[in-house]
């Protein structure tokens, strides 16, 4: 298929197109030279690119960022998304759209007794979460009016590559600077006590491949591993890793309510036989590893 992803540099994006190319499917990536919320050029570009699947990955992705410009998250995230479907209906209304959501939409802030599934009601705090919310209400609208839209709510994913303004890469950039001795054995730090669901992005991109295939039916569907995790054994399992031990300091700019978010894939696990594959360990080693590397002093140039 010809397969238009938008957001296409991004962390998830740079993984997803080789992987539709060596699928055999042909990648029409699309990133900032097209203003993804003006209705009129990207609804040329999709004129232009004719896609048989859209996967629409373009968005502010960062909670701290939205309480800052929430602004800029509902023009990106929630017009954005507006603008993708109505250029969708216009030029391309055969195609399947993957529409990427977010578990934070969810509000968990206790243990539940098992994972969330796709009937839990939404509850978005931040307006990073409520934005994406509302992306996935206009796709749910597009759906009734025809369009073969499906939803997808991830849960958190990493992997080498990732910002560090997301939790494990935050963790693993610290930890290879103070076992690189750039920097001092001091761990700046949210809430530890949270729990989450996460996943290689590898395993996530697999679901979005799977999902393509229009034999699935167009549904909403979790991402997630449906195993939770404290937040504090990620960190411990990471200072493990690298060999460290440093003092722990809770940053009240990055500390959220403690809350636990874990996720039921069951409904994709039947549709496509999607598993995650990768264990915690294997990920957390593969993070910290990438910013040994990615931190690492240049070498010197020689006169």
């Amino acid at each position: 298929m010809r397969v238009m992803v938008t957001g296409a540099s991004g962390f998830v994006g740079r993984r997803l197109v080789p992987r539709l190319e060596s699928a055999g499917h042909l990648p029409l990536g699309i990133d900032r030279e097209v203003d993804i919320t003006n209705r009129e050029g990207l609804a040329a570009a999709i004129a232009r690119l004719r896609p048989d699947a859209v996967i629409h990955l373009a968005a502010l992705s960062s909670v701290a960022h939205s309480l800052t410009a929430p602004e800029d998250c509902y023009r990106v995230n929630f017009l954005g998304t507006r603008a993708l479907l109505d250029g969708v209906a216009a030029e391309a209304p055969t195609a399947r759209v993957l529409l990427i959501g977010s578990a934070d939409a969810y509000t968990a802030t206790s243990p539940q007794p098992l994972p969330l599934d796709e009937s839990t009601p939404l509850h978005p705090r931040s307006p990073y979460a409520r934005t994406k919310a509302a992306g996935e209400m206009l796709g749910r609208l597009a759906a009734r009016t025809g369009l073969d839209v499906v939803c997808v709510r991830a849960f958190n994913h990493t992997g080498a590559g990732q910002s560090d303004q997301f939790v494990v890469s935050s963790f693993a950039r610290q930890v290879a600077a103070i076992r690189s001795g750039r920097m001092e054995p001091r761990l700046h730090v949210g809430n530890l006590d949270s729990i989450r669901d996460f996943l290689h992005v590898d395993e996530v991109v697999d679901a979005y491949l799977a999902l393509l295939d229009r034999r699935v039916p167009a549904d909403v569907y979790h991402v997630a591993g449906s195993v939770g995790i404290k937040i504090r054994a990620v960190l411990d399992s990471l200072m493990r890793i690298a060999g460290v031990e440093a003092r722990v300091e809770v940053d009240p700019a990055r500390f959220r309510p403690t809350d636990w978010l874990v996720g039921d894939a069951s409904r994709l696990r039947r549709a496509t036989g999607w598993q995650p594959r990768v264990p915690l360990e294997a990920l957390l080693r593969e993070v910290y590893a990438d910013w040994l590397v990615r931190d690492a002093p240049p070498a010197p140039r020689w006169p």
